[in-house]
């Protein structure tokens, strides 16, 4: 008898019983995959040859790392494939292959999702639930994990590799794959479905202006006004929805910034994919498991005052740093840039206004708000509409203050008009006609702004 068929009559009577504790479509994936203790077995092996030959070798520090370790699990699986399951269809055997290296090198079950350029969002419901973005809409997958402990254990081989850890006590993670794509995890008691995972997707190579003008997100014209606006320095905030593409927006107004300026980042789980040589990135860190040692966003603001920066760039104020941020903005650091969830320009002020409140700070709001006025030259509100679709709807300037009240002004508009035959949004991007009052600072700074992008 071969091993394929012993080990699977073997796990026969355990297989049953695991069956009738799945729901549906765990059920669906066990029928469509009878090779799943053969696969379980191979990985094992697998794993207990790397461990071996690590012993093995005289230069512990000469461990495989990168392709050649890709290529050395590759070796391994391909031959104990071929020597346990060599009845089977190359097709076949093939399958069994890349899903053990998806386990093995990769992030299991998912890790054709992570490869998939389409796919630009991946949310793990529990073991048996897994959903995708694709061109801005949501769609169900057949993907299942074996169970809750196969899903913990991709969230470790995740969040291991960064120095962050989840379990009980610290039941909620933000971290990052090795290509920048930002990750959250959640797992019970928080997580009633069992553990959760979410991943926003990055691709390789970051977006420019000009895809951005392709997709519709916003117009040639507007395009050149931002452009003008980074170069000159203005303090830029990103406003939008969860969903609404404000960090690809960031990245791409991050662009423009000259080569020659020294640059620090500011994130929770870094993502921002700058181009530039002079880039310093600070990440914030968790405390540890006991309860120390926590070096939040508010912290690394502060810091990074402290380093000479040309830019600051916030990838999202949430909370106290906000006021760092403001002061930061009015005592020379111009050129700042953030973003913040806000469902509109002035949404955004009344947000601010409340997390400079959270850093503790007693501060009176018409002093709160005076500092807003002066620190912000410029809002992009970005939206995500029901079509999937995401558009620059406002750039608005900060003017100043009229008694107790922040003044806006809309530069750039985008008006909907409904929907069209294929229920994709139709709508037009329009100039207010108004001139921004900081045109002055762009033409002291020698950077023109053609008149006619106003009309």
């Amino acid at each position: 008898m071969s091993l394929l068929k012993r080990l699977e009559k073997e796990r026969e009577g355990q297989l049953k019983v695991e069956a009738e504790n799945l729901p549906p479509s765990a059920k669906q994936q066990n029928v469509q995959d009878p090779y799943r203790a053969l696969k379980i077995k191979v990985h094992q092996e697998v794993i207990e040859l790397l461990d071996l030959e690590l012993k093995n070798k005289k230069d512990k520090f000469a461990v495989l790392k990168g392709e050649d370790y890709v290529q050395r699990v590759e070796e391994l699986v391909n031959v104990i494939v071929e020597r346990e399951a060599g009845s089977l269809l190359r097709a076949e055997r093939q399958k069994i292959t890349m899903e053990i290296m998806d386990e093995v090198v990769g992030f299991g079950p998912i890790e054709p999702l992570i490869r998939n350029p389409e796919i630009s969002e991946i949310m793990v419901n529990g073991p048996n639930q897994v959903f995708v973005e694709r061109r801005g809409k949501l769609e169900k997958t057949d993907v299942v994990f074996r169970d809750e402990k196969h899903v913990l254990h991709i969230i470790d081989k995740i969040v291991s590799p960064l120095g962050r850890r989840i379990d009980e006590s610290m039941p909620m993670v933000d971290a990052r794959l090795p290509d920048g794509s930002r990750v959250n995890a959640i797992i019970p008691p928080l997580s009633l479905v069992g553990p959760v995972i979410t991943i926003r997707k990055f691709s390789k190579d970051p977006l420019t202006i000009h895809d951005l003008i392709r997709f519709g997100t916003l117009t040639p014209q507007m395009a050149t006004f931002l452009e003008a606006c980074v170069k000159g320095r203005l303090n830029i905030i990103i406003s939008g929805g969860t969903g609404s593409g404000k960090t690809s927006t960031l990245n791409v107004l991050s662009s423009f910034i000259p080569e020659t300026e020294r640059i620090v980042t500011i994130e929770d789980a870094a993502e921002l994919q700058l181009r530039q040589e002079h880039v310093i990135t600070l990440e914030s860190r968790p405390p540890n498991i006991e309860g120390k040692g926590a070096i939040t966003i508010r912290d690394l603001v502060r810091n990074a005052l402290r380093m000479r920066p040309e830019r600051i760039i916030v990838g999202e104020v949430r909370s106290g740093e906000a006021l760092d941020m403001l002061q930061a903005m009015n005592t020379g650091h111009d050129g700042s840039l953030t973003t913040g969830h806000a469902n509109s320009p002035r949404d955004i002020l009344s947000r601010l206004e409340t997390m400079v409140m959270m850093a503790g700070m007693e501060l009176p709001v018409r002093a709160i708000r005076e500092q807003m006025a002066s620190a912000f030259d410029l809002i992009v509100q970005q939206n995500r509409f029901k079509d999937g679709s995401r558009k620059i709807t406002h750039l608005t300037e900060v003017v100043g203050m009229e008694g107790d009240v922040i003044t806006l002004q809309d530069i750039f508009v985008y008006k909907t008009e409904g929907l069209d035959k294929y229920n994709r949004v139709r709508g037009t991007f329009k100039a207010t006609g108004i001139k921004p009052r900081f045109m002055e600072k762009l033409a002291a700074a020698g950077i023109g702004v053609p008149d006619d992008i106003f009309i």
